[in-house]
């Protein structure tokens, strides 16, 4: 059995037990606490968690070291930027409301509604034909899209689905909205497995 390295933190988050988006809304206000260089756990039940850290440290500069699995707990280590690294953090500016793309839904024009959730969220309730790629593995499933397809981009609270939609728009794909405020919100039809 391997030993898992010792890594010396500067602090430590507890977001055992929190849902998207509150793992890195409480990691923004931890990381303005830290002085550029310091090291900060984040300790995550939520799988998604992964991803949404991964995507929110390259969008501001912070440097994302690693994560380490204990058992149910992700924990993520990060490196908070300095002033030449950071990034002002940016939304992706195409959007659309949940009642919006019910509209299209329900048309049924051809849309792509792609939920980039993880696995076990999909599975207990997702929008009928909808597709499923978490953002973790989205990068190396972009040849399953069609880049220039209306493409609505959908999580539970519009935060992952704002990450996928920068993603998606860096690689080509020219009509993209991250749907607000996503599956938390959803009132129209769902299924499940």
């Amino acid at each position: 059995m391997t030993a898992q390295p010792t890594i010396s933190v500067d602090k430590i988050l507890d977001c055992k037990g929190l849902a998207c988006p509150m793992p890195i809304v409480r990691t923004k206000k931890a990381m303005d606490e830290l002085q550029p260089g310091q090291v900060m756990e984040v300790q995550a039940t939520d799988k998604g968690s992964l991803a949404d850290m991964q995507g929110w440290a390259k969008n501001t500069g912070h440097q994302y070291l690693g994560t380490i699995h204990d058992g149910d707990v992700l924990k993520h280590f990060l490196r908070k930027a300095n002033a030449h690294e950071a990034k002002e953090e940016t939304m992706y500016p195409h959007t659309i409301s949940n009642d919006d793309l019910l509209k299209k839904w329900q048309a049924k024009e051809p849309i792509v509604v792609l939920d980039v959730r993880e696995p076990a969220e999909y599975a207990f309730e997702r929008i009928p034909m909808s597709i499923s790629i978490p953002l973790g593995v989205l990068e190396g499933r972009l040849s399953e899209l069609q880049p220039d397809a209306e493409t609505y981009v959908i999580c539970r609270s519009g935060n992952r689905s704002d990450l996928a939609c920068q993603l998606l728009a860096e690689k080509g794909f020219t009509r993209v909205k991250n749907v607000i405020p996503g599956m938390s919100g959803w009132t129209g039809p769902t299924e499940n497995q």
